[in-house]
C-alpha cells in the first residue's frame, strides 16, 4: 500500500519500522518538528524522524496542520491510507479525508477506556489488570473512532511505564501490519465504541509526581511504576529531593513517611497502609542508586522522616 505515516516518539518508530520491512510504499513521513534537548537544549530529530531518513524516505514537519499551504504536501501523493501513530499534532477533517481508505491510528489503550494523551501511564495508575493495542479508524474525535482491531496484554505487577511501552510499541507494531493486511475486512466488520467505559488519560503533570505518604503502598506502587521515567515519583529527606525509581509493597505499620526499617537492599517506609520496600532511588544531582549503593553513601536511619 501507498501510505502517509505521521508518529513522533519512540513507539509510532517501531510501527514506522514494522511497516518498512513489510514491504509498504511509505511515501511521506509526518513528524513534530525538531525539538531542544538534554542539557546542551540541542535541536533534537524525533525518534521517526531519524527511522525515516535511515531509509532514505521524505519527512515533512510542520507546526499544524489547519491551512491549505500546510496541507498541500499530502494532496499530491493520492495516498491508500495514513496511519497515525502517537504524532501529537491534531488532524483536521480535511487532513482525515485525504487518503483513500481514510485514517488509521495505533492506539495504546483498550478503547473507549483511556482515550488521550496518556494511556500507558494511567491505566498502571488506576490499577488496571490489562491494556492493549486499539487499531481505530480515525475521525475527528479525541480517540472516538470505530475499532477494527482490538489486542490484549497484561499489566503485570512489575510493569513500569517503560516496560509497558515497550510491549505495546512492539504489539502496536504487528497490529498495523495485520491490519493493512485485512483492511477491507476490518473497515466493513468496524465497531463503533461504547459509549459506557469511557475514560480519558490526561497529560501527565509535574506535579502529580509528589509523593503523599498517607496514601496506601499499593497506591504509591502504582504511582512509582507509572511515572517512571516520567516525571518521577518524588519525596524529600532532610530538605533535599528525592526520587523513588522501584519499589514494592510489603508489611508494615507506623507514621506515614517513617523509615521503619534498613535492609542490605532495601528502605523500608511506612504509608497510609501498609509499607513500600523501597529498592532504587536518587537523590538530587545524584545518580539512580541501588538501595544498598544509596545507603552506603547517605546516613538514613530508623525512625527517619521522609516527605519533609
Amino acid at each position: 500500500m501507498k501510505i502517509i505515516f505521521a508518529g513522533t516518539p519512540d513507539f509510532a518508530a517501531s510501527a514506522l519500522e514494522a511497516l518498512i520491512a513489510a514491504g509498504h510504499d511509505i511515501a511521506l513521513v509526518l513528524t513534530q518538528p525538531d525539538r531542544p534537548s538534554g542539557r546542551g537544549m540541542k535541536l533534537t530529530a524525533s525518534a521517526v524522524k531519524e527511522v525515516a531518513l535511515k531509509h532514505g524516505l521524505t519527512v515533512y514537519q510542520p507546526e499544524k496542520l489547519r491551512t491549505a499551504e500546510q496541507q498541500a504536501p499530502l494532496k499530491g501523493i493520492d495516498a491508500d491510507v495514513m496511519v497515525v501513530a502517537a504524532y501529537g499534532i491534531i488532524l483536521p477533517q480535511a487532513v482525515l479525508d485525504l487518503p483513500r481508505l481514510g485514517c488509521l491510528n495505533i492506539h495504546a489503550s483498550l478503547l473507549p477506556r483511556w482515550r488521550g494523551a496518556a494511556p500507558i501511564q494511567r491505566a498502571i495508575l488506576a490499577g488496571d489488570a490489562e491494556t492493549g493495542i486499539t487499531i481505530m479508524q480515525m475521525d475527528a474525535g479525541l480517540d472516538t473512532g470505530d475499532m477494527l482491531s482490538i489486542h490484549r496484554t497484561a499489566i503485570l505487577s512489575d510493569d513500569n511505564a517503560t516496560t509497558l511501552h515497550d510491549k505495546l510499541a512492539a504489539q502496536g507494531a504487528q497490529a498495523i501490519v495485520a491490519a493493512l493486511n485485512d483492511l477491507p475486512q476490518l473497515q466493513s466488520t468496524r465497531q463503533v465504541q461504547p459509549e459506557e467505559g469511557v475514560t480519558y488519560a490526561e497529560k501527565l503533570k509535574k506535579e502529580e509526581a509528589q509523593i503523599v505518604w498517607s496514601a496506601s503502598a499499593s497506591e504509591l506502587d502504582r504511582m512509582i511504576r507509572a511515572f517512571n521515567p516520567f516525571p518521577s515519583a518524588q519525596t524529600t529527606w532532610q530538605g533535599q529531593a528525592l526520587k523513588i525509581w522501584q519499589a514494592s509493597v510489603t508489611e508494615g505499620h507506623g507514621a506515614p513517611g517513617e523509615i521503619l526499617a534498613l535492609e542490605k537492599e532495601a528502605i523500608i517506609v511506612a504509608c497510609g497502609e501498609n509499607a513500600l520496600r523501597i529498592t532504587e532511588l536518587q537523590k538530587a544531582g545524584g545518580k539512580r542508586l541501588g538501595a544498598q549503593a544509596f545507603l552506603s553513601g547517605n546516613e538514613l536511619a530508623a525512625g527517619q522522616q521522609l516527605g519533609q
